[in-house]
């Protein structure tokens, strides 16, 4: 049996709506010229997500990371912010790139959020905020951060990355907190080509951070603050339009490979593929597998190697931790001995090919082929 795959499957390649509307949409841009500066599909796009998501404000950004760092900037955080490490790097720079003091915090096992039993301790008189991750789209237990935040007087944010089109106890992730980042880069299931937005239910918030991406701008020719270029093209948001209005679809396309992924590999001893709550609305956009090396007899980084030899580009998330890259490392060299439940996930889960690129086909045989490694 040929156990390489004619054409590598990797996970996060782009989903695309429908191409004509989207062109039609491309037309309309070029032909009106323009192309930016809060143009009507950036607008549009704003409101769609805000009442998608329930709430008073869509801020529309050149990319999440910038979302994050207008975010921050706006809520005039500073000193030190607490988060989790088991993150995308992103989430850490864009605090210290501002000269703010990640201080990582350990997560639940269970969840893979941040754990708010071991927040509190790590609050100190320069603790301005806490920032959550919604993990895979699984919401952060936000009832008890927010709880810990407004005792001491703490900003919340949540970088919202995973998560768009997903609930929390029922409730739309997007107006929790002080504000929430989502993205839409290319490897997220809605994308915008690239770009992001920030939602939140503060007005007065919402407005400064218009103004922070337009280099302060309040007016013509009127600068009241300072500011920097965040603002996203209208290309982008025509795609973002395009997208969402084939979200459900992909939607369902992932729960259906998620479904078949976790059938298909129930069998594997050492190997299983994480649940999500079927009672909550979810994006089902990451098939996250957990390596138990001593049980599947194949570490989890063998088992990916073994894997990209065959061309499947699975992908291992998130490695080695925020805190074993730098500056951060060399910093707090021996953070990891803090955080032993983030060391340990960091060992232990990848990620499969899924999305709209992939046929029911190439999710068994991606199965078979693990089947293949795990139990020769």
């Amino acid at each position: 049996m040929n156990d390489v795959l004619s054409e590598p499957l990797f996970v996060g390649r782009p989903n695309i709506g429908n191409r004509g509307d989207f062109l039609s949409r491309v037309d309309d841009i070029l032909d009106r010229r323009w192309l930016s500066n809060n143009g009507k599909y950036v607008q549009q796009l704003e409101s769609k997500i805000a009442e998608m998501l329930g709430v008073r404000n869509c801020v529309a950004m050149c990319n999440a990371t910038v979302g994050l760092e207008i975010a921050i900037r706006a809520l005039g955080l500073s000193g030190e912010v607490i988060l989790p490490s088991f993150t995308f790097i992103a989430t850490a720079h864009a605090l210290k790139w501002q000269q703010i003091t990640p201080v990582f915090c350990d997560i639940d096992p269970q969840t893979h959020n941040l754990d708010p039993a071991k927040v509190e301790a790590l609050i100190t008189p320069r603790t301005t905020a806490i920032m959550g991750v919604h993990l895979w789209g699984r919401g952060c237990e936000v009832a008890a951060l927010q709880d810990i935040a407004t005792r001491h007087g703490l900003k919340l944010l949540f970088d919202a990355a995973h998560a768009f089109g997903c609930s929390h106890n029922g409730r739309m992730i997007g107006g929790f907190g002080d504000a929430e980042v989502f993205s839409f880069h290319a490897t997220k299931f809605i994308n915008t080509l690239e770009g992001g937005v920030v939602t939140t239910n503060d007005d007065a918030l919402a407005l400064r951070m218009r103004q922070m991406k337009n280099f302060g701008f309040t007016g013509y020719d009127h600068v009241d603050s300072i500011g920097t270029n965040g603002k996203m093209s209208e290309i982008s948001a025509a795609m973002g339009l395009t997208n969402l209005e084939s979200m459900e679809e992909f939607i369902a396309i992932n729960r259906s490979h998620h479904q078949r992924y976790q059938k298909l590999l129930g069998g594997v001893p050492g190997l299983s593929v994480m649940p999500y709550n079927e009672g909550e609305q979810c994006n089902y956009q990451y098939v996250v597998v957990d390596v138990e090396a001593g049980t599947a007899g194949i570490s989890r980084d063998d088992l990916v190697n073994r894997l990209h030899h065959m061309g499947i580009i699975a992908r291992r998330y998130f490695y080695p931790g925020c805190h074993r890259m730098e500056p951060y490392l060399t910093l707090n060299p021996d953070s990891g001995q803090k955080l032993p439940e983030t060391e340990k996930l960091s060992e232990r889960l990848f990620c499969l090919p899924t999305g709209s690129t992939l046929t029911a086909d190439d999710v068994e045989r991606v199965s078979q082929l693990i089947h293949e490694v795990v139990i020769p």
